[in-house]
C-alpha cells in the first residue's frame, strides 16, 4: 500500500523529446524548517512557495499540535504564529509524521528540551527506520525516549525538564541528526556545539542565523564546528522557499536521456551542500547549464537548462560528495544505465536506511529491466548500456519510497518496453505535481486502470 491509501500502479513508456518549462515545487528541506522555526518564534512568520506535499503538511499539523497557529493562505503561501523557544504545549494526540524521516527527526529535536511528552508514529516505511541516531544525542540533553525494539517508531519522547547544553560529534554524515541537535540546543542554556567531519546540507544553520539565533561555524582539524547559543528569542521572518533541487533532478535527468529534449527548470536552489548531482552529471558529459544565477533569501539560485546528452560516460563519484546528493543516487543510477561504462558510487551506506534500502531497491529494479548492477554494503556499480539502450519491461517495487517510484518512471521514458511501478502513491509525499508536470513536458506517464 501507499503511505496514505490504496496502491496506485503506474506505467511509463518511451516518449518523444521532452520540452518546456518544469516548475518544480518548493524545497522540502527548507519547507520543513520554515514551519518548525516559525513555530519557535514569537510573532507571525510568512512563507511563500511552501512545498505542499504530504511530508510537509504532516509537519505543519505537528506544529499545530504543539500549539502554533499554522494557516494555509492559498497559492503556496502560509503563515505560522509561533509560541517562542521553549513554548511548545504538550500535544493531545499522537504525532503522525507519515513518510517523513526529516519531519519526525527535526520535530523530535525541537521538542526534546521542553518539559513535555509526545508520541510519534508514521507509515509502515517510517516505522521501520532507525531513530536511535537522533534519540541518542537528544538523551545527552536529558530527553528520554521509549520505543519499539531497535529504536523504532511508535516512540514516546519525554522532554528534558532541566536541559543541559551538549557537545556532540556526529558519527555519520547526517543533516537530520545535526539539525535535531541544534534545534534541541535552542532551549538549552549555554552553548551547544555540533561537530561534523563531513559537511552536510546547511539549511538549518543558515535559517537559524536568519531567525536571529547566535550561531557560528568554523572549520577545524576535526571538521565543521557549529556553536549555537541557547535560549534566544527568534524573530519572525518572511521566507521565500527556493525550488527543490531534489525534485528538479527528475525532469533534468529525464531530459538528459530522452533524445531531442530541452527542458528549463527555473529558480532551483543551488546550495553547495545540495548540488552534488548536478556537478556529477556535468562530469559525466551532461549538457546542463546554469542560467540567471542569483541569491534569494541567502541561498544561491539559478535556472537549470538540461538538453539530451547522447555521449554520457560512466565515472567514479567521489565518496565525499555523497552528503550533497544522497537523495539523488536513485535517479543518478537511471542516467548511469544510459551512459557508456561503469558508474561507481561509494560511501553511500546511508542509502540502506532511507525510506527504503535504496541500493537494493534500485539494483533489483535495474537488473529486472536488463541493466547490470553490482552492490555491496556501502557501494554499488551500474554498468551503462550506452546507445544499446535499456530493454525495460519489468514491474518495479517502490517500497513506499517516492524517489524509487519516480526514478523507475524516468527509466521507462527511454526504455524499449514500458516500465511499471507497483505503487506511485508515495510520490505525493514530496512531489505532488510530478505526473502533470512530466506529462506537460511530453512524458507518457499514467496511472494503470485497476
Amino acid at each position: 500500500m501507499s503511505s496514505h491509501g490504496d496502491p496506485i500502479p503506474m506505467t511509463s513508456s518511451a516518449c518523444g523529446p521532452l520540452s518546456g518549462v518544469a516548475d518544480v515545487p518548493g524545497d522540502k528541506s527548507i519547507s520543513h524548517r520554515s514551519l518548525i522555526l516559525g513555530a519557535m518564534c514569537v510573532g507571525e512568520t510568512t512563507i511563500a512557495g511552501l512545498l505542499e506535499g504530504q511530508d510537509v503538511l504532516d509537519t505543519g499539523a505537528a506544529m499545530r499540535a504543539f500549539g502554533a497557529e499554522v494557516t494555509d493562505q492559498g497559492g503556496g503561501n502560509w503563515s505560522v504564529r509561533g509560541v517562542g523557544v521553549g513554548g511548545f504545549a504538550e500535544p493531545d494526540q499522537v504525532i503522525d509524521c507519515g513518510n517523513s524521516g526529516t519531519g519526525v527527526r527535526l520535530i523530535m529535536g525541537a521538542m526534546a528540551t521542553s518539559p513535555i511528552s509526545a508520541t510519534f508514529t508514521g507509515d509502515a516505511s517510517l516505522n521501520g527506520r532507525p531513530m536511535a541516531r537522533v534519540t541518542d544525542p537528544l538523551a545527552l540533553f536529558g530527553c528520554q525516549a521509549v520505543g519499539r525494539a531497535g529504536g523504532r517508531l511508535p516512540m514516546t519522547l519525554v522532554g528534558a525538564a532541566e536541559p543541559v547544553p551538549v557537545r556532540y560529534v556526529v558519527p555519520v554524515p547526517s543533516a537530520q541528526v545535526k539539525s535535531a541537535v541544534l534545534l534541541a540546543g535552542l532551549n538549552a542554556p549555554g552553548q551547544t556545539v555540533v561537530i561534523e567531519a563531513e559537511a552536510t546540507r546547511d539549511h538549518t544553520e543558515r535559517m537559524l542565523a536568519g531567525f536571529g539565533a547566535e550561531i557560528s561555524v568554523v572549520e577545524t582539524d576535526s571538521g565543521r564546528e557549529i556553536t549555537l547559543t541557547g535560549q534566544p528569542e527568534l524573530r519572525a521572518q518572511h521566507i521565500e522557499v527556493p525550488r527543490d533541487p531534489s525534485s528538479a533532478a527528475f525532469p533534468v535527468c529525464a531530459a538528459l536521456i530522452v533524445p531531442g529534449s530541452d527542458v528549463l527548470v527555473p529558480g532551483i536552489g543551488l546550495n553547495p551542500t545540495r548540488a552534488g548531482l548536478f556537478t556529477t552529471l556535468r562530469e559525466m558529459g551532461a549538457d546542463l547549464t546554469f542560467e540567471n544565477e542569483r541569491v534569494e533569501g541567502g541561498e544561491p539560485v539559478a535556472d537549470l537548462r538540461a538538453r539530451y546528452s547522447p555521449d554520457l560516460k560512466g565515472i567514479e563519484v567521489p565518496p565525499d560528495r555523497a552528503a550533497s546528493m544522497i537523495d539523488e543516487y536513485p535517479v543518478l543510477s537511471v542516467v548511469a544505465a544510459f551512459a557508456d561504462g561503469d558508474t561507481v558510487m561509494r560511501g553511500v551506506k546511508e542509502l540502506r536506511v532511507k525510506e527504503s534500502d535504496r541500493i537494493e531497491a534500485m539494483a533489483s529494479g535495474l537488473r529486472a529491466n536488463g541493466v547490470e548492477v553490482e552492490d555491496g554494503p556501502d557501494w554499488w556499480i551500474v554498468t551503462g548500456r550506452g546507445q544499446r539502450g535499456v530493454p525495460g519491461g519489468a514491474v518495479c517495487a517502490s517500497h513506499l519510497d517516492h524517489r524509487i517510484a519516480m526514478s523507475f518512471l524516468i527509466l521507462g521514458m527511454r526504455s524499449e518496453t514500458p516500465v511499471k511501478v507497483d505503487d506511485g502513491g508515495p510520490i505525493a509525499t514530496s512531489f505532488p505535481i510530478f505526473e502533470p508536470l512530466m506529462q506537460r513536458l511530453g512524458a507518457k506517464v499514467m496511472r494503470d486502470q485497476v
